[in-house]
């Protein structure tokens, strides 16, 4: 199933991108199941979300700009920035999906939520 590929794909993305804050406090998986894509036509389209919230990163505000940054714009991934006040948010989208990087305020801690393109259920 298309979904499935598009799903093991994404978790293989945020994986990737939350190794690279090195964090010393764990990964916690905050969200990975699907979802309907249309309110108006339930189970029609879906998608797949996947997120992870890191504890402690090493240097996240350096990481974001510095590797993730530049790593996903290689890839393809068109950032915008929807920082406000302290805080880092850069969401990033390419064919349809989207990832988001959120950095806290006090540099204590990463969200890294990713949604894939919808698909025919």
């Amino acid at each position: 199933m298309e979904l499935e590929r598009l799903a093991e794909n994404l978790h293989v993305l945020v994986d990737e991108l939350a190794a690279h804050f090195g964090t010393g406090g764990g990964v916690q998986v905050t969200v990975d199941g699907d979802l309907d894509c249309d309110p108006t036509a339930p189970g029609r389209l879906r998608c797949w979300q996947y997120g992870v919230r890191l504890e402690r990163p090493s240097g996240p505000r350096q990481c974001l700009s510095g590797v993730i940054l530049p790593k996903l714009a290689r890839a393809g991934w068109q950032p915008t920035d929807r920082s406000g006040g302290r805080r880092l948010v850069v969401q990033f989208s390419k064919d349809g999906a989207n990832l988001n990087v959120h950095v806290a305020a006090e540099d204590d801690g990463v969200a890294i939520l990713g949604s894939t393109r919808c698909v025919a259920a």
